[in-house]
């Protein structure tokens, strides 16, 4: 046995832990962090829409944001209404953060199986927004597109649309009511901007009321923070 597979031999008998041989590393391309559900993530400022023309078939799309099931769906409706006389209203939705998929929906309206509504939402999944919906309405011009030029026609027509769309952020926001005494009013306004606290309203009489509003993904982290700079005095409670 040679020297080295000797001392390893003789390592792993008295640590069964040592390796016996160094194994390669797997190295994953680096991803930003997921978004934390329910909190803070960003959408749409507001309605988007974009056309274009290929092979004489004309493509419209347009998005909005949709922070339920059904206001994707009104959206669709809408489109419908708008556009009575157009050949395709087809549709995708995501409703929750980037990314999620518990409330994502799609249609191709009559278009081959997959080559709308699919290439649509695949879009939505990766273009960093959430509660987003979109509908790409087609008048068709006479010319087949072939399945690959329809996956191309209406996933491309929603990127132009999220190409001139500007951003806002959605924040989940709680909102509660403090009473303290006089002496524990500096102690707890302390806590506020560490936490986004926004004070609403003050009530002073015999303690002092305050109503607050924080994001929902500070509020755990406030609270713990006041009960412990009142000992676990203060009263708090929605509000």
């Amino acid at each position: 046995m040679a020297r080295s597979g000797l001392l390893r031999w003789l390592l792993a008998a008295v640590a069964p832990g040592y390796p016996q041989a160094a194994q390669p590393r797997s190295w994953a391309t680096p991803r930003e962090p997921p978004v934390p559900p329910g909190h803070r993530y960003p959408i749409l400022a507001g309605d988007v829409r974009v056309e274009q023309s290929i092979d004489r078939s004309r493509f419209l799309a347009t998005l909005r944001p949709a922070a339920t099931v059904t206001e994707a769906q009104e959206l669709v409706q809408a489109l419908r209404a708008e556009f009575p006389e157009a050949t395709h209203h087809c549709w995708a939705y995501l409703v929750g953060p980037p990314g999620s998929t518990a409330q994502v929906g799609m249609s191709d309206d009559g278009e081959p199986h997959g080559t709308a509504g699919r290439p649509m939402l695949d879009v939505l999944q990766h273009c960093g927004l959430g509660d987003v919906a979109a509908v790409v309405t087609r008048w068709y011009g006479g010319t087949k597109l072939g399945k690959g030029g329809l996956v191309r026609a209406y996933g491309g027509t929603v990127n132009l649309a999220l190409a001139d769309a500007e951003t806002a952020r959605r924040t989940d926001w709680s909102t509660l009511m403090l009473r303290m005494t006089y002496a524990q009013v500096s102690a707890v306004q302390h806590r506020y901007s560490a936490h986004e606290v926004e004070l609403l309203d003050e009530v002073f009489s015999a303690d002092v009321s305050h109503h607050v509003r924080l994001p929902e993904e500070c509020r755990a982290a406030f609270e713990a923070a006041i009960m412990d700079a009142t000992a676990g005095t203060i009263e708090v409670w929605d509000g």
